[in-house]
């Protein structure tokens, strides 16, 4: 019995022993050698990763080509070597894994795309291709050159942009909740979390943009005479929109031919128009000796759209009016920019620059700009006829001028960076456009959001240009009250500057700096309650507005001095601190504010806004 015993210990230690080799083997052989293989394969695509990007740097589209096609068989030798894991997809973090594979699998297969759509017609979008005739042709014919091969650039949109809407299904099948949030000091779970929505924003906002890119032909006028308007708010002078409207022009473009049919300062075009409106009662409330409405104060809502429809009640009674495809506005930021990369430009014998001029501690073509179409005053202005749109149409011939290699990858980062941060917005009548430019955010809509929202709008009301010299800065707090969010928002106005000589009708002094009247509403989420709006001279206005609960209010601010008012409101039941989140929308024209977010007295964001902010309780 006692010898039966042992051999059966013994067939048991035997049979353990074996166990644990083949297990040992079949880790070995299953899961950690192919996890050093798929380590080093993955350390080959990050290394060739870095070398495509050094290299997109450079411009080079034949170079570009070189790399992308190593990359691309780098990718799928750790491609092929990841699959010997997938076996272990019931395991949710092999899962993940290869999902994110397979995604990065359908980006290189986007990044092939357009690589071959871009390349016949490299140097027409800043790529150096050899020898390209492209820089050989006049100024006006490279532009014609360029929207006329838009199209057969624009052919593969649809294959890329699926590949990119594959990948983002397959990015969005990561859950980034089972991992923890940290491993000893590393931190896992956020890296995860903001690199999904990174990607997931990216890959939303080309799928966004497809109606827009495949119209950008017709736009340029690749087919039929396209007519825009052109509007020019200064931002010293804030307004709804973004600021004052000062000037415009009326500009055709077909084939690329551009071509300017009118450019006047505003107070022009509001000479050409009699039978008008009534005059709304914003403007009678918190305006100064104004009586009449004026289509230069027709940018009254916070919302491109509405403002539009004022200001085409205006202008459709306008002598002067034209059928338009769409209506650019641009605020002086744009200008500042396109002289700091293309240098200083001349338009009807004025030249203009970006250089700090010293009777406004502000670039010399605001000063510039100031004095010629400024305001309305009491004296002749010299060269005051055609200034805005002379100066736009030599900026825009001498981008298109220099070799695209040179500039053209600068200008177009440049306009990006300000459409989003909302100093050029854009308004098309062709329905289609229309709502890709709104999903873009390049409209100047007030933006719908599932949670809490603010957007701070002012308006100044013959207040001069003080906004070249007032600052602000928004406090936002929200505490937890026995499951009600209470919000606390202050704005602080400061102007350290001295009042300006506002004689100007018997002066030629240009009025700058005054006392800042300014209209404000601060828009929250619909079904707010007000608590408190302190800081008001005028009667407290609450209503309702684009989705949105408005608490409107009027103050001053003295020059060497400030202002400040403070809402205090509830949020509405759904709104709570457990998952909170708030989308803080800029107002056009304000190029920085500084902006803090507490919850709970716990910061969630402090800083420069420089354009529309998520800002989520981590």
């Amino acid at each position: 019995m006692m010898r039966l015993r042992r051999a059966r210990n013994k067939s048991v230690i035997v049979f353990s022993i074996v166990l644990i080799l083949i297990l040992s083997i079949a880790f070995y052989f299953g899961i950690y050698s192919p996890v050093v293989r798929i380590k080093a394969k993955g350390d080959a695509v990050l290394a060739a990763g870095q070398e495509m990007k050094q290299v997109f740097a450079q411009n080079d589209i034949d170079l570009l080509n070189i790399k992308m096609k190593q990359f691309t068989k780098i990718y799928a030798d750790f491609e092929k070597e990841a699959q010997s894991v997938y076996w272990a997809s019931f395991i949710p973090y092999v899962s993940d894994f290869k999902n994110g594979v397979e995604a990065g699998t359908y980006l290189v297969q986007a990044g092939n795309e357009s690589l071959i759509a871009i390349t016949p017609y490299a140097d027409l979008i800043g790529f150096k291709k050899g020898e390209g005739s492209f820089v050989e042709k006049s100024t006006e014919g490279r532009l014609q050159t360029a929207i006329l091969t838009l199209d057969k650039v624009l052919t593969r949109i649809d294959t890329i942009s699926d590949n990119i809407h594959k990948a983002e299904v397959k990015i969005n099948n990561i859950d980034a909740s089972r991992y923890p949030e940290k491993i000893g000091n590393t931190e896992i779970r956020a890296p995860i979390n903001n690199l999904k929505q990174q990607f997931v924003g990216m890959a939303s906002l080309f799928v966004d943009a497809k109606p827009l890119l495949k119209n950008i032909p017709s736009i340029f006028g690749s087919k039929k005479e396209k007519t825009y308007l052109l509007l020019f708010q200064n931002d010293k002078e804030r307004r709804a929109t973004g600021g004052f409207l000062t000037a415009f022009a009326v500009f055709k473009i077909k084939e690329g031919k551009i071509s300017i049919d009118r450019s006047e300062d505003i107070y022009a075009l509001d000479a050409t128009i009699n039978d008008r409106p009534p005059l709304p009662k914003e403007i009678s409330t918190y305006h100064k000796g104004v009586t009449t409405f004026w289509i230069r104060d027709s940018n009254l809502s916070p919302d491109l759209v509405k403002s539009v429809e004022l200001f085409n009640s205006l202008y459709k009674r306008s002598g002067a009016r034209v059928d338009y495809d769409g209506i650019i506005f641009l605020d002086s930021k744009i200008l500042v920019d396109m002289l700091t990369i293309f240098g200083d430009t001349q338009a009807n014998g004025v030249n203009f620059s970006a250089t700090i001029d010293k009777n406004c501690d502000c670039p010399q073509v605001l000063w510039k700009l100031f004095n010629i179409v400024g305001e309305e005053v009491g004296y002749q202005k010299e060269n005051r006829k055609g200034i805005l749109g002379s100066l736009m149409y030599e900026l825009f011939y001498k981008a298109i001028g220099f070799s695209p290699s040179k500039y053209w990858g600068t200008l177009v980062q440049m306009m990006f960076k300000n459409l989003e941060e909302k100093h050029l917005l854009l308004y098309f009548t062709d329905e289609t456009i229309q709502q890709s430019i709104e999903k873009l955010n390049f409209a100047g809509r007030i933006r719908d959001y599932n949670g809490d929202y603010l957007h701070v709008n002012n308006v100044n009301f013959a207040g001069a240009k003080s906004n070249l010299f007032v600052t602000e800065t928004i406090t936002t707090k929200a505490v937890d009250q026995k499951g009600t969010l209470q919000k606390e928002v202050t704005v602080e106005y400061k102007n350290p500057a001295p009042a300006s000589n506002c004689n100007r009708h018997q002066e030629r002094i240009l009025c700058l700096n005054a006392v800042l009247r300014n209209w404000v509403r601060v828009y929250v989420p619909a079904g707010s309650k007000l608590i408190e709006f302190k800081g008001s001279t005028k009667k407290v206005k609450t209503y309702d507005e684009f989705g949105k609960t408005v608490f409107e209010g009027f103050l001053e601010v003295p020059t060497e001095g400030m202002a400040k008012i403070i809402v205090t409101y509830t949020l509405p039941a759904s709104i709570d601190s457990g998952n909170y989140r708030v989308y803080v929308q800029k107002q056009p024209g304000v190029i920085s504010q500084k902006l803090r977010v507490e919850l709970n007295g716990n910061t969630l964001y402090t800083g420069e806004q420089v354009k529309d902010l998520e800002i989520k309780k981590q």
